[in-house]
């Protein structure tokens, strides 16, 4: 396990946990940091050549949070034109039109009716504009303290996806969304995943605008994204960048437990705390991914963004919102990456793949007669070169589903028949530990890196490409 570059979820658990000087990330309110706004000078029309002189209005949100009062930086540009005229406005908040020639506010309305001409607008502008009403911004109240994320409306139910630590210990929601705000409730969570859904109560389902669904497995490395979220209490706040890699693994320690995060998407579209649970959408405005971690030595962003695959997310939200306890495919072993100079060191038969360092009494590897020292390199067929492969994998697949995994035993090469099994007892049992005794003990670190190699059974980790083993 490194010692300094260990990626965070925003609230900067596990900071006292891993030992080094490991990036640190927040999620807790700051006070609210405004827009800077500019001015399109116009020529003046009496001079010759001069153009008819247009009106610009730009329309931008700033955002206050309810403990602080933030100052207001304006920046403006201009240049030596005679007769220029500077035009700036600042809406706080209500619905807009855009048309050929400007932007105009047309009231306070909880959703907005917007009209553009794609030829005249830029790709940003276009992307945030049908995207931006479906992200919502989220304050929560806990017991020590308040906090802020972000989150996205999934239907006219008023079903809102989140993270699952942007509303963990949480015991009032407000969530804030075209200007108007609303209680919400919790719908149910999963700190496996680290996602969450919440409900707002009483919201007329025509203020509500789902957001359009993307496919995450459809997406390449360099491909534009935009990340929409309320970075340090800034609501409706975007940033660009691109899909800087995929299938990015690691698993965090939490209040409740570890959460594993395979196969995610990395950009370097600025992601900063109270970006937690907000959208990153394609150049088509379609959720691909929700923002969740960042990896930094400042707590702020440097361009090292990781956002759950929609697909993923979108499946554990399903089964949260139709009442069930989300759950996840379990092989059970405890698992350790293979490469060429660890085969050498310990005379292994394969040169990469996924070593099983121990396998559960019980659990389905068992049953399928997986054995200690058992060198996976292939799931139906396609090639497994770490343990974090073998996650990702596995991952893609539903409980109780079979696969057939290729092993190298004794230098010989064979193929086992696994039917996944379930984490919900792993779940139950990481409950109870993260609750501790009654007198207020929790686990150990020796316990925790023990329960982690368990835990890895249905996913272990190296990192982001660092190589190692967590533990």
């Amino acid at each position: 396990m490194s010692d300094d570059k260990i990626p965070q979820r925003p609230d900067g658990v596990g900071d006292s946990f891993f030992h080094g000087s490991a990036p640190r990330v927040e999620v807790e309110p700051t006070p609210a940091q405004p827009t800077t706004h500019t001015a399109s000078p116009q020529q003046d029309p009496a001079m010759p050549g001069a153009v008819p002189p247009t009106t610009e209005t730009v329309k931008h949100t700033v955002v206050k949070t309810k403990t602080k009062k933030a100052p207001v930086f304006l920046a403006s540009f201009g240049g030596l034109v005679v007769g220029a005229v500077l035009v700036i406005a600042l809406v706080m908040s209500g619905a807009f039109k855009i048309t050929d020639s400007d932007v105009q506010a047309t009231g306070s309305t909880a959703t907005q009716n917007i009209e553009i001409d794609a030829e005249d607008t830029t790709l940003a502008e276009v992307v945030a504009a049908k995207a931006q009403p479906s992200v919502v911004s989220i304050s929560t109240t806990t017991s020590e303290g308040s906090g802020v994320g972000s989150g996205v409306v999934l239907d006219t139910d008023g079903n809102v996806l989140t993270n699952c630590h942007v509303i963990e210990g949480a015991t009032e929601l407000v969530v804030s969304m075209g200007g108007e705000s609303y209680e919400a409730e919790l719908v149910g969570e999963d700190s496996s995943s680290d996602l969450a859904v919440i409900r707002l109560k009483d919201v007329d389902s025509s203020k509500l605008t789902p957001i359009e669904i993307g496919d995450s497995d459809d997406l390449s490395v360099g491909e534009w994204v935009m990340a929409i979220g309320s970075p340090f209490g800034n609501e409706q706040s975007v940033s660009t960048g691109i899909v800087s890699a995929l299938y990015r693994s690691t698993a965090l320690p939490s209040t409740s437990g570890t959460s594993i995060y395979a196969n995610m998407i990395q950009t370097d579209a600025a992601i900063n705390p109270g970006n937690s649970g907000g959208a990153l959408v394609n150049d088509n405005g379609e959720l691909i991914g929700i923002n969740s971690i960042i990896e930094s030595y400042s707590g702020s962003s440097s361009g090292v963004g990781f956002a759950i695959p929609v697909n993923y997310a979108i499946n554990i939200a399903s089964q949260i919102i139709d009442g069930k306890t989300p759950v996840h495919p379990y092989l059970g072993v405890s698992l350790t990456s293979v490469n060429a100079l660890s085969a050498r060191a310990n005379n292994l038969g394969a040169t990469e793949g996924a070593l099983v360092v121990a396998v559960s009494d019980g659990g389905p590897a068992a049953d399928a007669g997986i054995q200690e020292n058992d060198i996976i390199t292939k799931i139906d067929g396609e090639q497994v070169t770490s343990a974090d492969g073998l996650i990702i994998a596995l991952r893609e697949h539903e409980v109780g589903d079979k696969v057939t995994l290729t092993v190298v035993r004794d230098s010989k090469e064979r193929e086992v028949e696994v039917t996944l099994g379930s984490d919900e007892a792993l779940q139950t049992d990481q409950q109870d530990n993260s609750q501790g005794d009654a007198s207020g003990n929790s686990m150990t670190e020796e316990e925790f890196l023990q329960y982690l190699e368990e835990l890895m059974g249905r996913g272990s980790s190296s990192g982001f490409g660092q190589g190692g083993n967590l533990g």
